[in-house]
């Protein structure tokens, strides 16, 4: 089993910056990928952002390219979204997720692991 911890969310204007934190534990080799899905109110799940834990290559939805970056400290077996140029349309439920596979990865589906979710609201 992983276990993972999300911490960072919280209320930041528009045009602002938050860095979200997900710490992985447990049985962290079984891991491929970790990504980043967000839930606004009354909308579907959306995938926001995955990074490859073997090669290091990330992948984005396009509302986000360039704005976000994930990344990740290896030694604290982390993974980080930082986020800049906030809008309000990013305010969501924040959910990390792991997947013990590395296809489909932008579905929700392709993970067997989900942090509890943090909440990030953007103000106009």
């Amino acid at each position: 089993q992983v276990q993972l911890v999300e911490s960072g969310g919280g209320l930041v204007q528009a045009g602002g910056s938050l860095r979200l934190s997900c710490a992985a534990s447990g049985r962290t080799s079984s891991i491929y990928a970790m990504g980043w899905f967000r839930q606004a109110p009354g909308k579907e799940r959306e995938f926001v952002a995955v990074f490859n834990w073997n090669g290091g290559s990330t992948s984005y939805v396009d509302s986000v390219k360039g704005r976000f970056t994930i990344f990740r400290d290896t030694t604290k077996k982390t993974v980080y979204l930082q986020m800049s140029s906030l809008k309000p349309e990013d305010t969501a439920v924040y959910n990390c997720a792991a997947a013990a596979r590395l296809s489909g990865l932008k579905t929700s589906n392709a993970y067997d692991y989900w942090g509890q979710g943090t909440q990030v609201t953007v103000s106009s």
